[in-house]
């Protein structure tokens, strides 16, 4: 019996899910006691420093666990569970951790890469450990912007390191406490093949403190190709895939039927897709949270997807049709506990920066501000949906402008980006440089940043929008809207520096299936998964 260590943050389902999916017998620890008495124990910290080890003491699981540690019985943390086992946190200052390890977490170089670190990296193993039995050098998914670093009081538990425009602690172990920064339940068949090693082992003893007389090769983050799913009702009733042409999901007066999503997102995990993104975009949102049919899709398709799940459409703060408010750390928290990884705003985040930019000052109530604070900011995903507005001169707007190499209707040279809401229904006095830096400055982790005259073009990305983004944030970004061919990934990445591209109906179609990608940026000299 496996006993999972649940404390209320993040998607635990997926864990969870792997462990039943390797046939193996999952509990979860509801008292300090089923800590002290558990065989193997999964603690799997997602969120943010200070709030995992305050809920570990509300909870009074600190002293039971360091008991279970110290007396060195099996036990794996996963990402902040191994950042836990130092003695505290950049993140946290002041906060002490389980003092396990000798160190500090420190954040990551922002100087140096996007933060926070999100997707497919390798790892440099320097032990062996049964942990790794049957690996092949695949990468794993990292997603998070502190780090721990070796240092000499901490050599003796160092497994594993990593690069991310430094080298760090990828893994850990010491007798039978093994911890990984990386998600192994996100990682794939890769990933399941850890978790089995770990559940199957009867020792887990290190063999060799040398596995390869200290030669390594700098580990490289891979470029992310995500199948995007846009879901809503049909006039049946039915929840379906669809695609829109500008936004516009109607065909001969019929929204169009491209598969069933949960049927979808399996077979582009199958086909190898490094994310999948669900975007609600139909008019349910304000149902009863309970009866909300994306939860039901995310159930469905975290039991035998294993890689990351993000989730986007009516986070915010409503009363739903049963009278009940709910807010939106309400809502994201069902999300995540239902087999999320990632909640990605629209509409509500444009709300959020006009008055912000009103009143000048942040209110700790937003959407993004309640989620980054409790699960981190790598769980936010700001959903961006701007369309080119035209001007001949920079001067005619106070919003930012970029001089484009596409003029205008009336030969205008320049253009901003308008941000609008409702599904590109309605265009705001917002520009997308006002939304994307007051985002990252609320707590964002991360954009998806779409293209109102791309859409459905087929035409490739709109490269200048994503250079602008990208001069503009330290955080991640993703290019959507328009790619039509496998050239326009590669095309998108050397112009930009993205660090992932989306793609919706041409993988719906199989216009563009995921593995031609993958196997064209490889003969480009882009790395990928």
């Amino acid at each position: 019996m496996i006993t999972l260590l649940d404390y209320g943050a993040g998607n635990v389902r997926s864990v969870r899910n792997a462990i039943k999916k390797l046939g193996f017998e999952v509990k979860d620890a509801t008292c300090p006691e089923d800590i002290r008495l558990a065989e193997k124990l999964i603690f799997p910290g997602v969120g943010n420093f200070s709030s995992a080890i305050q809920r570990l003491n509300d909870l009074n699981y600190i002293e039971p666990l360091l008991e279970y540690l110290r007396a060195d019985k099996p036990f794996m943390g996963i990402c902040l569970g191994l950042q836990t086992l130092f003695e505290g946190s950049e993140e946290s200052p002041g906060v002490a951790g389980l003092g396990l390890i000798p160190g500090i977490v420190g954040k990551f170089d922002e100087s140096r890469g996007s933060v926070p670190q999100i997707g497919w990296n390798g790892i440099n193993i320097s032990k062996d450990s049964p942990l790794f039995n049957n690996y092949r050098n695949e990468k794993f998914y990292f997603v998070h912007s502190f780090r721990a670093t070796a240092n000499p009081d901490n050599q003796d538990w160092l497994l594993s390191t990593t690069n991310y425009g430094e080298e760090f602690i990828s893994s850990v172990q010491k007798g039978n406490v093994i911890a990984c920064q990386f998600h192994p339940e996100k990682s794939g068949k890769a990933g399941l093949n850890i978790f089995k090693n770990f559940l199957a082992a009867k020792e887990l003893t290190i063999k060799s403190h040398d596995t390869d007389g200290g030669i390594k090769t700098e580990t490289r983050l891979a470029k992310r190709i995500i199948a995007c799913l846009d879901v809503r009702t049909n006039d049946a009733g039915d929840l379906v895939v669809t695609k829109g042409d500008q936004y516009d999901v109607r065909e001969k007066g019929e929204v169009r039927n491209l598969g069933k999503p949960v049927e979808l997102a399996s077979r582009y995990y199958e086909e190898g897709a490094d994310e999948i993104t669900f975007l609600n975009i139909t008019g349910f949102r304000d149902f009863p949270l309970k009866d909300q049919p994306m939860i039901e899709v995310l159930l469905r398709t975290s039991e035998n997807v294993f890689v990351p799940l993000t989730i986007g459409g009516g986070i915010r703060n409503y009363t739903g049709s049963d009278r009940v408010y709910y807010s939106s750390l309400d809502v994201a928290s069902e999300y995540f506990r239902s087999g999320a990884d990632g909640i990605s705003i629209g509409s509500d985040a444009v709300q959020t920066v006009e008055d912000y930019l009103t009143s000048g000052k942040e209110t700790g109530m937003s959407s993004i501000e309640q989620i980054s604070r409790v699960y981190g900011n790598q769980a936010v995903v700001i959903s961006v949906d701007p369309r080119r507005v035209y001007v001949s001169f920079p001067g005619d707007t106070d919003h930012h402008t970029i001089k484009t190499a596409t003029p205008g209707p009336n030969g205008e040279e320049y253009c901003w980006y308008q941000c609008t809401i409702k599904g590109g229904r309605e265009g705001r006095d917002l520009d997308v440089v006002q939304l994307v830096t007051v985002s990252q400055e609320l707590g964002a982790g991360e954009i998806l940043l779409n293209c109102m005259d791309k859409d459905g073009t087929n035409s490739g990305y709109d490269l200048e929008l994503i250079r602008m983004v990208k001069e503009q944030v330290t955080i991640p970004v993703i290019a959507s809207s328009g790619a039509g061919k496998v050239e326009h990934f590669s095309e998108v990445f050397k112009a930009t520096d993205v660090e992932a591209a989306l793609a919706a109906g041409i993988f719906h179609r199989e216009e563009v299936p995921i593995e031609d990608v993958k196997k064209h940026l490889q003969e480009e000299g882009i790395e990928t998964r």
